[in-house]
């Protein structure tokens, strides 16, 4: 048990000795206690909360507490329950004090004030073992009864298998016990782990059959855990997350969804005990090792929602606490094709379509894991596809498959690597190439030659900005000449969040004169003065129900774009350094980051608040 959980529970032990006068006899009851384990430990110290309730309003005396409490031991079950069977305090005043106590109603159970279809929004199983009863349901919210609200463990339960916020009402034992009896059959219920178990050791999906998860919320209550994560990956397809982090801690297992780069919580409250079986369920569904818990495995899920196909990536690794699983949602729908949509201004675009349509020669995508580099370039051959050219990709891995581009997925372990393959395309006589990454000499200069030889090339490579990519190529050890002979351009991007167009709210800057963290900052950081956009009117996030209440919906490209003119050329072959190289740029006419950030905020697309990380 976790050691927060203990010390909570030992604490929630100590009865005030301040309204015990046996001070000795006490001690030896706690003590008793304390040497109690798990669930044992955990009902007791419940017993304890209750007990302390009734000893301080005079209910029961400190010799019916001492009797109850050897009763207990000798039989077991619910001390509570021992003082009612006792008859040291009636049911119906306990639960009336409680009610008080603890704020909560107390209401009148019967069978018939429990409609069929609000009892079966839990399972008997769950029923049965906590003793529980739903009673209504209001909106978005199960009120469920009970005859113990120590048992507040109880709720996050509810909570993850209905998705419902949890409030508990107070019943006596004896009505539970009688709708229990008649809405929940106990004869029938399977062991709820034992069914669990089966659900992810037998249940099999074929090699590329596509999983349907569009109506999960149709499905029984019998197998919660398929559901549950048949919920998760639903509601992250259906707020465009990118990719979903199950993650086990000592003392948690966290769900987070990355929604517009941000990785937002999906679920507070998973009991960790159902850490293995979700681990199992995803290793099923991605055709993995639910045995092998040593190693890294990746595999791949394809599903459909709602009509749409949707690939997932799965990536298995074992940590400190169990097995971390991260899912990377490839998404066809919210690909973009159209390079008009991407970012680009009229100019970049303009030069980006006309590097493009060379028919030789490299070009370039840069920037951080998971900036857009891949939608880049998707959208330049998607442009390029048609029946008369032949394009061939190398990836690791294809993220997305495109009718009529031939697509190869590295193999490190058959030594298909980028070189290899790359060396294998130019007698394919291809015409455009993409190379998912350039990561070392080999595979450099077999692209460079592809380049030199009436191929045009694409490729990505991982550098801060535009003009540090001819640096990190002269440093993995490629000749200038050959640098400044094969690229025609190098395009640095990143990924900002676009305010969402139903909620964004407007205003004007002179409003903030006076806040000098934000808006001083801002212009300061670019020269311009804040009085030169005074009349100007600006947007900021709001939140609202299509953006989930953050005020940001969708992303948008920002481009650093650094055409390799001849004047640039010439400072490759005197291996200038980055800052001469950028300078010479600006002069040409490249935007960096920082600006393309600038301007998307005066256009309204974006917040200031997004800009800033930018000037730092």
């Amino acid at each position: 048990m976790e050691h927060s959980k203990i010390d909570e529970i030992f604490r929630t032990c100590i009865i005030d000795k301040n309204i015990f006068n046996n001070k000795p006899m006490l001690m030896s009851i706690q003590e008793k206690i304390m040497r109690k384990k798990g669930a044992e430990a955990e009902q007791a110290c419940n017993d304890m909360k209750i007990s302390e309730i009734l000893l301080k309003n005079h209910v029961i005396t400190e010799e019916q507490f001492v009797r109850g409490f050897d009763e207990q031991e000798r039989s077991g079950g619910s001390l509570i329950k021992h003082f009612v069977k006792l008859d040291f305090i009636k049911e119906s005043k306990l639960i009336s004090l409680l009610g008080i106590e603890f704020g909560l109603e107390v209401v009148n159970l019967s069978p018939s004030a429990v409609p069929a279809d609000i009892a079966g929004l839990i399972t008997p199983k769950i029923a049965l073992k906590h003793r529980i009863v739903p009673y209504k349901k209001q909106n978005s919210t199960l009120f469920v009864a009970t005859s113990d609200p120590t048992k507040t463990e109880v709720i996050d339960d509810v909570k993850f298998y209905t998705g419902l916020n949890v409030e508990f009402v107070l019943a006596p034992e004896s009505e539970i016990s009688e709708v229990l009896s008649f809405h929940y059959n106990a004869s029938n219920i399977l062991t709820e782990d034992k069914e669990l178990i089966t659900t992810v050791s037998e249940e099999k999906t074929g090699e590329g059959e596509t999983i349907d998860i569009s109506e999960f919320q149709e499905s029984s209550f019998e197998k919660p855990i398929i559901q549950f994560i048949d919920k998760v990956l639903y509601d992250a397809v259906k707020k465009g997350a990118s990719d979903i982090h199950f993650e086990p801690f000592e003392h948690s297992f966290d769900i987070r969804c990355r929604i517009d780069g941000k990785l937002n919580e999906y679920s507070e409250n998973v009991p960790i005990q159902y850490k293995d079986i979700l681990t199992s369920r995803i290793k099923i569904m991605s055709q993995l090792d639910i045995a092998e818990k040593r190693r890294p495995q990746d595999g791949r899920i394809k599903l459909k929602v709602e009509n749409r196909e949707v690939d997932i990536r799965v990536s298995v690794i074992p940590t400190l606490f169990g097995e971390k699983i991260v899912l990377r949602i490839l998404d066809k729908m919210n690909l973009q094709f159209d390079m008009g949509k991407l970012g680009f201004s009229e100019n970049q675009l303009k030069d980006f379509e006309a590097a493009i349509r060379r028919p030789y020669g490299m070009i370039l995508v840069t920037g951080p894991t998971g900036s857009g580099k891949s939608t880049t370039l998707y959208s330049a051959i998607s442009t390029l596809n048609n029946k008369s050219v032949n394009i061939m990709t190398v990836e690791d891995p294809v993220e997305y498959d495109m009718k009529g581009i031939n697509q190869v997925q590295v193999n490190e372990e058959i030594n298909l690597t980028f070189s290899s393959t790359l060396r294998s395309f130019l007698r394919q006589d291809p015409d455009i190439i993409m190379v998912g990454e350039i990561r070392d000499l080999d595979t450099a200069e077999i692209a460079i030659k592809a380049a030199l030889t009436g191929h045009l090339v694409l490729s990505t490579i991982h550098t801060n900005n535009a003009p540090s990519t001819i640096s990190r190529l002269m440093n993995i050890g490629v000749e200038p000449f050959l640098i400044a002979s094969s690229l025609n351009l190098i395009i640095a991007q990143r990924l900002i969040r676009k305010l969402c167009t139903e909620c964004k709210e407007a205003y004007m800057i002179n409003e903030f004169q006076n806040d000098e963290k934000t808006v001083p900052r801002f212009f300061k950081s670019l020269g311009i003065a804040a009085e030169s956009f005074e009349n100007n009117t600006f947007y900021r996030a709001k939140g609202c129900e299509a953006c989930f209440n953050t005020g940001y919906k969708g992303r948008i490209a920002i481009y650093e774009m650094l055409n390799v003119t001849d004047n640039i050329k010439d400072l490759i072959y005197q291996r200038a350094s980055e800052s001469q190289i950028e300078k010479v740029a600006l002069d040409n006419g490249m935007i960096m980051l920082r600006e393309a950030a600038k301007e998307k905020f005066i256009s309204g697309i974006t917040s200031l608040e997004e800009v800033l990380q930018y000037l730092k």
